[in-house]
């Protein structure tokens, strides 16, 4: 039962951070690997990540929403780009310095900087490295924030993350 449940969990995972849900071959092997103690090992190799750990940003790095403007009346669908500087855009659990991904928050801010960000519909992940997106919002006032996180999805000490936009949706 627990093989089903960690490839399950790993699934899920991937799908949250934009990935096709389909894991590394080994990744594969190593979930479905239980050994004597009942544990997997991915459990006994993959180190699970310290409570409020967080992944130093380097002075200056910065994200911006190139794309709506803040301002800007729109209308569906919404393209949204990204820029980040003084980091490396690499996709999500990529453990290398000074890099992360993008996370998108609509109408939401970032309460707490040692939590993984949420992945629901106010907290967009482009895991996959992506600049540039589109989305769909209901007509009226909304807010955009671009939050860079690292592998674990967990914002940077200190965050770094784009000004709000405000944009209305026609």
């Amino acid at each position: 039962m627990k093989p089903a449940i960690a490839a399950a969990l790993l699934v899920l995972s991937l799908a949250a951070c934009g990935d096709n849900g389909t894991p590394a071959p080994d990744a594969k092997k190593d979930a479905a690997t239980e050994t004597s103690d009942g544990t997997t090992v991915a459990e006994k190799t993959t180190p699970a990540p310290e409570a409020g750990s967080r992944t130093p940003s380097p002075a200056g790095a910065k994200v911006s929403i190139v794309e709506p403007q803040d301002g800007a009346t729109v209308k569906n669908p919404i393209t949204v780009k990204f820029a980040v500087e003084g980091m490396e855009l690499v996709p999500a659990g990529t453990d290398k310095p000074n890099s992360g991904h993008h996370h998108l928050f609509i109408d939401s801010k970032l309460d707490d900087p040692s939590a993984p960000v949420p992945s629901d519909a106010n907290h967009i992940h482009y895991g996959k490295g992506q600049t540039e997106a589109q989305i769909e919002l209901t007509p009226g006032k909304h807010t955009l924030q671009d939050v860079f996180a690292d592998k674990n999805h967990i914002p940077h000490d200190p965050p770094v993350e784009s000004p709000v936009v405000s944009i209305t949706v026609e």
